[in-house]
């Protein structure tokens, strides 16, 4: 049985869209005739080429979707219901179509006698390679729905983690943009009415003075040409970054710039550290573990040093050791994986030591933005400052004129 999406006419003449299970298309039709409906056209969800359209291969799931599909199936499995029955349950339990005939056509694929992460590996894009691994093994180990309930645990707390720095790095660029269109009003409009005046009377401008008018009138004449040149350079950067070549060079350099090579480093050994953690713990082999979660790192330099950690620990070398030699991590996350090792807990203190690093990274993220407030502040005040006192110069000098 396999599940199709349909369009069709009802008595009223009104469009429905929906999905349905059946063994042809043939009999969604007649489903749709029984119901007084006029069928438009009847798809079948389920993939069966690479050329599938968009709706199969490219189908997406937001973080909190996956995150609750994965703790009701879960639930499901738990309470004693077959795989293909929890997924059909799971299907009436959404409102959403699109998800409806994503995880119908998932049931469809485990009906014909495939696992659930072979069935899952249809839709890619709502269902990551680490996703799908860890699945994989819960299925073998005969875990899937504690297994799940991990999944659905470090979904939600990578979507939390993530949505925290998100919201911290918000707050500083809202307060930069705000800052400078502040000062470019004052520069545009403030200051030449103001300054004018003097120019008007012929009296000699105080340097202040003058540089912010050169200044302002750089702004005013050529402004626009400014702002398309900086879209265009920023632009330019972003499409550059698509060559691995000139990214790798943009990651090795964040990684030698003061202040902020510590947030990467932490940012990137926090996520493998929490992604290798729920596969080992999950039941996948710690090398393949590492193989996954080296995918989930995202400055180039590192990822390509946990490859040859992973090539060292393939060939028998310890986890911590091979760690230690990529000169990444920090020497506390050294020594309780080291621990962890000699006390046969790897799986626990690798869950431990990514919840240290991920609670420290967030703390880092916070002391930064309280830092950025005041500094971005006084640099405001600043200018504002220098803003007044080019203004107030030529007024005051005209004042001692009179006197």
């Amino acid at each position: 049985m396999a599940a199709f999406l349909y369009q069709a006419l009802d008595a009223k003449g009104r469009q429905k869209k929906g999905v349905l299970e059946a063994d042809s298309a043939r009999q969604i039709r007649q489903q749709l005739r029984d119901k007084g409906w006029i069928p438009l056209s009847v798809d079948a969800t389920t993939v069966k080429h690479k050329n599938a359209s968009p709706f199969q291969r490219g189908a997406s799931l937001s973080t909190p979707e996956l995150a609750l599909i994965t703790r009701q199936l879960a639930t499901l499995i738990a309470a004693g219901l077959p795989i293909d029955e929890s997924l059909r349950a799971l299907s009436e339990q959404t409102s959403k179509q699109r998800i409806k005939a994503m995880i119908l056509a998932i049931r469809a694929k485990v009906l014909e006698g495939h696992t659930l992460a072979h069935a899952l590996a249809e839709y890619p894009r709502a269902f990551p390679f680490l996703y799908r691994s860890t699945v994989a093994a819960g299925e073998h180990a005969g875990h899937l729905d504690g297994v799940l309930n991990r999944l659905a645990d470090y979904t939600e707390s990578r979507q939390a983690s993530d949505q925290k720095i998100k919201l911290a790095a918000m707050y500083p660029v809202i307060l930069t943009i705000v800052a400078i269109s502040i000062v470019v009003g004052l520069l545009t409009y403030v200051v030449p009415d103001i300054v004018d005046v003097f120019v008007k009377n012929g009296q000699q401008l105080p340097g202040l003075t003058q540089f912010m008018l050169n200044v302002s009138h750089i702004i005013t004449s050529y402004g626009i040409y400014i702002a398309i040149t900086v879209a265009l350079a920023i632009l330019a950067f972003t499409q550059s970054l698509r060559n691995q070549v000139f990214r790798a060079t943009v990651h090795r350099a964040m990684l030698s710039l003061p202040g902020l090579s510590g947030f990467v480093k932490e940012a990137n050994t926090a996520r493998f550290g929490s992604t290798l953690a729920i596969l080992t713990t999950s039941g996948v082999p710690l090398v393949e573990g590492m193989r996954i979660a080296t995918q989930v790192v995202t400055n180039i330099p590192i990822q390509r040093s946990l490859n040859d950690a992973t090539v060292a620990v393939s060939e028998g070398g310890s986890l911590s050791q091979a760690l230690s030699m990529s000169g990444y991590f920090s020497p506390i996350m050294i020594h309780m994986i080291a621990s962890g090792e000699n006390s046969g807990e790897l799986d626990s203190m690798l869950a431990r030591t990514a919840k240290q690093q991920e609670e420290h990274l967030e703390n880092t993220v916070s002391a930064l933005v309280k830092i950025f407030e005041p500094l971005m502040l006084l640099l405001m005040g600043g200018i504002v400052a220098l803003i007044v006192a080019a203004i107030m110069m030529p007024i005051l000098e005209l004042q001692q004129m009179i006197q």
